[in-house]
């Protein structure tokens, strides 16, 4: 059920004799959840609305075009959060430490986000109804949580006996036109190998209505006394990952299999080139980043001058990488000079190495360790930070890093053009 907070001048609804404090209760029969159905039914030419005025239920039938809108709002959309039933043994929220701020402990698993935001979902809460719905409101592309088809693994990789029928979920919505990206976090020694030939092979039967499937190693922090026992990854085990990737998806007559980036930091391996990514279906989940990065990087480049000398932050695992960046860069800006610092994570322990995951305080002292008399500026990128806002993980600001070295601190949006600008001293937007 929606309560209407507001009708719109000229509108349908306000036509109708629809009003503010009237609840909307169903389409074309079917229960009103959320928002979801609002937007759906809006933007059909035909279907039936019930609406509760006062005591009486009115069924309006509407006649429209497809770009006329009914033309209410509502006091609630109803997407509260719905939270996670699993008890992943990879799972990061399990591994942070206590004080952070709340919204780091949350654990989401709602197919809405995953249609709206591209949240990563598991379906194991979800209900056959729900996957009724999934369809009927045609909430695709989802973004699906896969990590093994094998039933018996992926319940003890979820920590949810009721985890094992993801295959027969998927095919259900595949097979009704919702499209998928799936991803597997890899866990050494669970779902790898042969669990992870069988999850591809799996994947890819399911059709064309599977666009990606991205191989992702687990994150494992300093905070994990009790949990179950991961290896971490190393480079042997990353150049077999990507081996066995490259003969699946030859094998599979695809292209969609992909692992991230990590994997080949890990490997000392070179990165494919940006078509090997299919459009980056996946780069928020760290899966073509570098080749984007490159593409960018190349295409911003241009002769200019800018004589300050910069400490560029970095985590470990990328930091060989984005020191070959600058030295590339310095053959376009004369005069430049810059230090690539290459972070070490104290905070969440050595094993966590990629620069989103740096928080304030360890910039800060890897900094210090540095004549600062020597530079200019810091230049860091978005992703250690809160999404729009100025703050690491562990409550320091970067006003706070800014105050305490002395230095100007700036922020690139982790684009290739971004990085080249803050180098060359143009100003970012």
């Amino acid at each position: 059920m929606l309560k209407i907070s507001k009708v719109l001048k000229n509108s349908i609804a306000r036509e109708l004799g629809i009003k503010k404090g009237d609840e909307i209760l169903a389409f074309d029969g079917f229960l009103c959840e959320d928002v979801l159905d609002y937007l759906y039914y809006d933007s059909l030419s035909f279907f039936t609305v019930t609406v509760k005025s006062g005591s009486e239920e009115i069924e309006f039938e509407i006649e429209k075009d497809e770009d006329e809108s009914l033309g209410v709002e509502f006091e609630s959309d109803n997407l509260e959060i719905k939270n996670c039933r699993n008890k992943c043994v990879f799972c990061f929220v399990d591994q942070m430490p206590k004080g952070m701020r709340p919204s780091l402990y949350l654990k989401d698993d709602d197919y809405r986000q995953s249609f709206l935001r591209g949240n990563f979902v598991t379906l194991t809460n979800v209900s056959d109804s729900e996957i009724d719905r999934i369809i009927r409101l045609n909430l695709s592309p989802l973004y699906v949580s896969v990590h093994a088809t094998d039933g018996e693994v992926r319940k003890k990789l979820l920590g949810n006996r009721f985890a094992g029928d993801v295959l027969d979920k998927l095919k259900k919505l595949t097979e009704n036109g919702i499209k998928v990206h799936t991803q597997i976090v890899l866990v050494p020694s669970l779902n790898d190998g042969a669990v992870l030939d069988k999850t591809c092979h799996d994947l890819v039967a399911l059709g064309k209505n599977v666009l990606s499937i991205a191989v992702v190693p687990c994150g494992i922090t300093r905070f994990r006394e009790g949990l179950y026992n991961i290896e971490d990854v190393d480079s042997g085990y990353a150049t077999c990952v990507i081996s066995q990737i490259g003969s699946l998806n030859a094998l599979l007559k695809t292209n969609i299999i992909t692992p991230a980036d990590e994997f080949y930091f890990k490997a000392k391996l070179p990165l494919p080139s940006e078509d090997f990514y299919n459009g980056y279906p996946q780069i928020e989940n760290g899966v073509g980043v570098t080749a984007k990065f490159l593409s960018e990087l190349k295409s911003a480049v241009k002769t200019s001058q800018n004589g300050k000398n910069y400490i560029v932050v970095s985590g470990t695992s990328a930091s060989s990488f984005i020191l070959e960046q600058v030295e590339f860069v310095k053959g376009y800006v004369s005069g430049l000079n810059a230090t690539v610092l290459s972070v070490e994570n104290e905070f969440f322990g050595k094993t966590v190495n990629c620069t989103g995951l740096l928080v304030g305080k360890d910039i800060l002292n890897a900094v210090l360790k540095l004549d600062l008399s020597k530079y200019d500026g810091i230049i860091l990128p978005d992703v250690c930070l809160k999404r729009e806002e100025s703050v690491f993980l562990d409550g320091f600001t970067l006003k706070d890093l800014s105050i305490k070295t002395g230095l100007e601190v700036t922020v690139t949006d982790g684009s290739g053009e971004s990085f080249f600008n803050a180098l060359s001293g143009r100003k970012i937007k």
